[in-house]
This record gives structure tokens, sequence and C-alpha cells, in this order.
């Protein structure tokens, strides 16, 4: 069964590994560095935990990776640096060979037909060893299915799944693009996983239970493309249901509001579970934003919820954490704990 690492275990990610873990896979993840509200989230979720995330990354043959947008390039690079220390031992003689098929001493260098090599890479032997040292393989051969494969789930434009993608094939790694919608399958099961790239199809065959894997295409940035158009809207939504019952708090109105409103819009419930999460907002207004501007359109809409996120971030309510939000909070409740400048 494979091994699914991964980095990034709070919420969401926890609760993607448990999805995982049900389904018979053996998760794992470091907890070095990481806040005693994680490590209760991981231990919750029965993931496995070892002592560093290079262990993670050296025993994973997947590795998932869900980490606020902002630090997306970070964990990206993170990664590689790690990969550059775990892989050449994973290459057994190829790398004690000094990658002897690279410079085209395979024959000479009798490797192949010692360790056999060739065959278990079922490669041609122009391929030699250097795909199974995690490089890529010469003439442009496909690289073999066991090499490490890392999946982003953070939610960012298409052109920042790019450079993380070019972070991550740089280190010998194989890439694919994807995000998530809907809230941890350990809150309420259901929540959706795009994927693409030319493994998403790999990825949608592991053993997912709690989740419903979509493959978008083999483009890489197709799934970061769909959650910042679905993230545009929902916590767009958000966003002006904080600032309408703020206003509206302010203006002495908020009774007739939200009798207005109804729930159309956003509960005080989701306003509230919503402001818990505002500072990784922040970063992913701005991933909207740039997104947008990638397609011809103002970035200056979500440039403006950044800034309203931003606001929501520095008061009482966005203190709280996602999984103790009370399901009867009110919107007084909500706007006592969103105070306004005025």
């Amino acid at each position: 069964m494979t091994i699914i690492g991964l980095v990034g275990a709070g919420h969401m990610g926890s609760g993607l590994g448990w999805a995982l873990r049900a389904g018979g896979h053996d998760v794992v993840t470091s907890l070095a560095g990481r806040s005693a509200r994680t490590a209760g989230l991981v231990r919750a979720a029965g993931l496995r935990v070892v002592a560093r995330p290079a262990d993670a990354i050296a025993e994973a043959d997947v590795i998932l990776v869900v980490t606020p947008p902002g630090a997306a390039i970070d964990a990206a690079t993170e990664i590689a640096a790690l990969a550059q220390v775990t892989l050449p031992a994973q290459a057994g003689l190829a790398a004690q060979a000094g990658l002897a098929a690279q410079a085209g001493l395979a024959a000479q260098a009798g490797l192949a037909a010692q360790a056999g090599l060739a065959a278990q890479a079922g490669l041609a032997a122009q391929a030699g060893l250097a795909a199974q040292a995690g490089l890529p393989a010469p003439g442009g051969l496909q690289a073999p299915a066991g090499r490490k494969l890392v999946v982003d789930l953070n939610a960012i434009a298409p052109a920042t799944a790019g450079r993380v993608a070019e972070v991550i094939g740089a280190a010998g790694l194989d890439f694919v693009d994807g995000s998530i919608s809907g809230p941890p399958p350990t809150v309420r099961p259901g929540a959706t996983v795009y994927l693409s790239g030319a493994r998403a199809s790999e990825v949608a065959g592991l053993h997912w239970t709690h989740a419903v894997p979509v493959v978008v295409g083999p483009r890489a940035g197709a799934a970061s493309a769909v959650k910042m158009s679905t993230a545009s809207v929902y916590k767009g939504l958000m966003g002006l249901m904080a600032q309408a019952m703020r206003s509206a708090s302010s203006h002495g109105v908020l009774e007739p509001v939200m009798a207005d409103l109804g729930a159309s819009f956003g509960t005080p419930y989701e306003v509230a579970l919503a402001s818990t999460k505002a500072s990784r907002y922040v970063a992913e207004m701005r991933e909207i934003a740039r997104s947008q501007a990638e397609a011809g359109l103002t970035p200056a809409l979500f440039e403006a919820f950044a800034a309203v996120w931003a606001d929501i971030a520095d008061r009482p309510l966005a203190e709280g954490k996602p999984e103790t939000v009370p399901a009867e909070i009110t919107a007084g409740q909500v706007v006592e704990g969103l105070p306004t400048a005025g």
C-alpha cells in the first residue's frame, strides 16, 4: 500500500490524512516545530508520527502538502532540500557509481548487469540508471512510476503552482497540482479534492474515504484555477457578510438586516468560522487577485478582500480555533468579536 507523507497536518491536513488512513494507507507526518493543537489533531486522526520532516519525506511514496497559501513556495523549497538529502541514499548503486549512466558509462561500469537495475526500472539501456536516481532520463523517456510524487493542495494561483512545480521538479520529484473544496473530512465528509497534472490519476486512485478526488486534466495549474474561482465566491461572500454585519451593528440595525438576509449569504456560525481562518485568507485573497489578473481581470476586488480579512484577523474572534466555534453563536456575538474602529 502506498505510504502517504503529510506536510502540514493542521485542521485540513490531518482531516485528509484521516480520510486516507481510513482507506488503509499508512499516513506519516512530523510534529517538529508544530503546535500542541496540531499534535492533538494528528493524534485524533491516528496518523503515524516520525521525528523529523526528512524522515516523513524519506518514507513517503506520495507527499501531500497542505499549508497556508503564503507558505506554499517555502514548503516546496524545504521539501526539495530534504529530497536532495534523502534521494541519493535511495538511489542505491546508481548514486554510488556517480550516475554512470548519465555519462554514458553504464555498460563499462557493468552496473546494469550486476545490479539488474535496468530490468528493474523497465527502461531501455539508454535510460540506464539516471531515472532510478531521480534524474530525467535521456531522450525524454517518461519517469518511472516509483519516483516520489509531491501533491500541492494549497489555495494558490496557477502561476504560483507553476513556481512550486519548478522547485519540486528541479529536486528530481514529480508534481501534481491540487486543491480542496469543502471542510476537513473529520468535520463533514465529502470534500472534493481537485487534481491536475501528468500523474493526477495516480493520486485519484489512492484509497480515499470521506473525500472525492476529481481529475481536472493533465495540465498542472488547472486544479488551482478551480480553487481560485470557487473560493472567490465562497470566501468573498463570507467577507461581504462579515462587513454587512459589522456595518449594520455599528448603525444599530443588525436585527432587521439579519432578518432580511436570512441564511442565504452565510450564517453567523459560518462567518465566525471563517474569521478564525482570517490570517490565512489574506494570502489566499491575494492569490485570487493574482489569478484574476492572469485572466485579464482587475485584481482590485480581491486585493480589497485581502484588506477586509487582514482587518478581521486583528479582532478577538479571529483568535479562536475552527473546531471550537459554537454552532449556536449569534450575530450579536459575532460582531462583538469583530469590533469596528468606529
